[in-house]
């Protein structure tokens, strides 16, 4: 998720959270970031998101960020553990930056030899830190502007994807990367707001009467989460970046 005022994404994570072992079968653990301010909340589990108890929290506290990236896991590669669950954080340019990937990647080991290794043994860790390693050697030790880091996201992600799906998610707080391999949608909520219904749980809700009309907010997820909302799906290879709940 990513918007232009603190939302909470409790009606979005109760759909999402069933994928992980009702509705699908990514059941391998899962795991989800809030931005505040200069820190991030960080929940992962290794149980099934439909089984967590820390789900459980999440579904009912209704934690507010302008970026939240989460992620349900069906284990490629590693072993179901907590080291291997999505998303991971790591530090550049003083700022903590959560990335989640969602598909395979083969023969894929490039030389890591700046300050960023996997701590489990995912290739989604090591594509995250592969990134962070080449950004910091390209652009030294002061972040770029959105417009240069999609530039250079796009040329890494395409170099990555060559090696298998790559659908992904990165972020500083700042702006929100997506890069689509294979499949992902996205959908943007503004004023005129109106009701969404889940398509994995029957819950609706009234956005109109939790939001007001100047809030823009933005979903982007590997299938529609709702049945009666319009979804826009990315094109294979596209890299898109979200500002203030709007692609830019």
């Amino acid at each position: 998720m990513n918007c232009n005022v603190p939302t909470d994404i409790v009606f979005s994570f109760t759909g999402f959270a069933t994928r992980g072992g009702r509705t699908d079968e990514h059941k391998d653990g899962w795991g989800i970031a809030f931005f505040e301010g200069n820190g991030v909340r960080h929940f992962v589990d290794h149980q099934a998101a439909v089984a967590s108890p820390i789900a459980e929290l999440i579904k009912r506290y209704p934690i507010k960020s302008k970026v939240v990236i989460a992620h349900i896991r069906k284990a490629t590669h590693g072993a179901v553990a907590l080291e291997n669950c999505h998303p991971f954080v790591r530090e550049l340019w003083g700022h903590y930056w959560v990335f989640a990937h969602n598909g395979e990647l083969q023969d894929f080991a490039p030389k890591l030899s700046g300050a960023y290794h996997p701590v489990g043994s995912t290739d989604s860790e090591y594509a995250f830190c592969f990134i962070l390693q080449q950004l910091r050697q390209r652009f030294g030790q002061q972040r770029p502007s959105n417009a240069g880091l999609k530039i250079a996201l796009q040329q890494l992600c395409s170099e990555i994807a060559g090696h298998g799906t790559f659908n992904m998610m990165l972020s500083d707080g700042n702006a929100l990367f997506v890069h689509c391999s294979t499949k992902l949608h996205y959908i943007v909520r503004r004023h005129p707001f109106a009701t969404a219904q889940l398509s994995d749980e029957d819950v609706s809700v009234d956005f109109a009467q939790v939001t007001t009309p100047q809030d823009c907010v933005a979903i982007i997820v590997t299938e529609p989460l709702t049945a009666n909302e319009n979804w826009i799906r990315l094109a294979p290879g596209e890299l898109k970046m979200f500002v203030d709940g709007m692609p830019a």
